[in-house]
């Protein structure tokens, strides 16, 4: 299926980031989260305002999540901090935690508050990778395995599919998923792409997963039976990932890369490295933010002030 060409984008955020990633909602404050991994910082837009605010940060993030009491719990490329601004980091303990070959990439908070992070080869070719579950601030354990380069994350409406994109193999997998334990089970190809790199991805409140196709310079909307619905041509040629956002959830926001484009297509994609946006018929569904304390209701475990 040709990507619709659609003119309905418009540019959000005039971020110029080299790699964008990891758009996350804030329904409270109505702003957008996101990071630039090559240039290390964390971003924020107010929607209603058009403000843009960023922060520096000491290393290149993979991911981040939006903490209950407003801070960010930030996994840089082998550990995890807690980031508020003006203050320094401060470094989770977590003493199972082993990564070699493997860094953390991308990751996303299901709706019982568990933080869910992917690893990627530091190479990008071997399939060293892992999925690991984050259950309170203190407890991280390893889910799956066997990974090249783990990206976007997501759940179907009813918390029963799990949703996790591979990026090197170009698929889109499903997992069976209980809510109420954290498991994922199961895992098959829901979709393998014969074109694109899948990157990050959202699911909205129909059950249609949304996925960024990097260097494709689209996004493809997917059924949940893993048939395409359509496709929308971006602006851009590198779109890395999508979240809805807005009053209504009604927004799709697409953060984007300049990274590696030649002056020549720098010059034809004005928009490369923004944050772009469109409004679509489907609606989100609100991101929830990351519960600090473990399921068994113990506190988790002060961080540390340096990392291991």
């Amino acid at each position: 299926m040709k990507a619709e060409a659609d003119h309905g984008w418009r540019l959000a955020a005039d971020a110029r980031n080299a790699l964008g990633e990891g758009p996350v909602w804030c329904p409270q404050a109505q702003a957008l989260w996101w990071i630039d991994v090559s240039v290390p910082s964390l971003w924020r837009l107010e929607a209603a305002s058009g403000r843009v605010e960023s922060w520096p940060l000491p290393k290149p993030p993979g991911t981040f999540a939006l903490l209950e009491d407003g801070s960010i719990l930030i996994a840089f490329r082998s550990g995890l901090a807690r980031f508020e601004p003006g203050a320094p980091l401060r470094w989770l303990d977590l003493p199972t935690l082993a990564l070699g070959d493997d860094r953390f990439n991308d990751g996303k908070v299901d709706r019982a508050g568990r933080f869910w992070i992917g690893t990627m080869d530091r190479a990008l070719t071997r399939p060293v990778g892992r999925l690991f579950r984050m259950d309170g601030l203190k407890r991280i354990d390893e889910v799956d395995a066997g990974f090249a380069l783990s990206n976007g994350i997501g759940w179907s409406p009813d918390n029963r599919a799990m949703y996790f994109a591979e990026t090197y193999e170009q698929r889109i997998y499903r997992y069976d998923f209980d809510l109420a334990t954290g498991r994922a089970s199961n895992r098959r190809v829901l979709v393998q792409l014969p074109d694109g790199h899948p990157d990050g991805l959202t699911v909205d409140a129909q059950g249609g997963i949304w996925c960024a196709l990097f260097e494709a310079g689209r996004i493809d909307r997917y059924r949940a039976d893993g048939s395409l619905d359509r496709s929308l041509a971006t602006p851009v040629s590198r779109p890395t990932s999508c979240m809805f956002g807005g009053p209504g959830l009604g927004t799709l926001y697409v953060t984007t890369a300049r990274h590696g484009l030649s002056d020549a297509q720098l010059a034809a994609q004005p928009w490369a490295g923004g944050v772009i946006a469109i409004d679509v018929a489907e609606h989100g569904i609100a991101e929830p933010r990351m519960v600090e304390h473990a399921a068994d209701g113990s506190l988790a475990r002060s961080p540390s002030t340096s990392i291991s």
